[in-house]
């Protein structure tokens, strides 16, 4: 029954890339070539069910590219985010960002690392960085090493459906976990990057906080897109 509940409650938000509007064609997102360094790099991990790219999180990435002094590249991570096989699209999300953060750092070392995530991208980014998967969602993941790591300056997240409350880095106003709550063991890595991270869920989100409002899951952008613009300028310095 716990099972068909969680497929039932994921299949709900199915057309969310044709519900946001404003959406950025994937060609947006363009990779940077590895020989060509930016003093800033954001990286953006889409939602389900958007188009490949950055999806509605590109408007926050446009913000923060006009409104920087400094020289910033923008991509996006490579899966699937796909509602259908949740585990196996989020487990690939994972993977491909950590081999897209390694080949960052590796080619630019002296870049200031920015990510991005709503939704299931949320999940991918922050399951990379404090170690993901585990119960419900199959085999655990370990977080990817230190010495990558350490190069993310600043994470802003969105509806992710491991939320769990009291987290340091919280932000929003949910009062429940969401649909897979990260182990203790995986929060307590996540609690070392608290400073760099905030986390928006708010109360009735249907994913990351177990409610029953898709609305509020799918508009975070439009309360704290300004909010998430400002917190990440602060960190990388304007």
């Amino acid at each position: 029954m716990k099972a068909l509940l969680t497929l039932s409650l994921l299949a709900t938000p199915i057309a969310f890339g044709a519900c946001l509007a404003g959406e950025p064609d994937a060609t947006e997102a363009t990779d940077q070539p590895a020989t060509t360094c930016a003093a800033v790099a954001i990286i953006t991990a889409r939602a389900s069910t958007e188009a490949a790219g950055e999806g509605i999180t590109g408007n926050l990435v446009d913000q923060i590219i006009a409104t920087s002094t400094q020289n910033i590249s923008r991509a996006s991570v490579s899966y699937p985010a796909t509602l259908n096989n949740y585990n196996n699209s989020s487990l690939q999300g994972i993977n491909a960002l950590k081999s897209q953060l390694t080949t960052e750092v590796t080619n630019c070392p002296n870049e200031k690392i920015v990510l991005l995530g709503y939704s299931q991208g949320a999940h991918v980014v922050l399951d990379v960085l404090g170690g993901g998967q585990g119960g419900s969602l199959g085999t655990t993941t370990a977080p990817i090493a230190s010495n990558i790591s350490s190069h993310v300056t600043v994470v802003a997240t969105f509806g992710d459906p491991r939320h769990v409350t009291n987290q340091a880095f919280d932000i929003g106003t949910s009062t429940r976990n969401g649909l897979f709550p990260r182990s203790a063991t995986q929060l307590q890595v996540l609690s070392g990057f608290a400073p760099k991270i905030h986390a928006w869920c708010d109360a009735n989100d249907t994913f990351c906080s177990s409610g029953n409002s898709t609305q509020v899951h799918l508009t975070y952008l439009n309360r704290y897109q300004n909010a998430a613009a400002s917190f990440v300028l602060s960190r990388i310095g304007g």
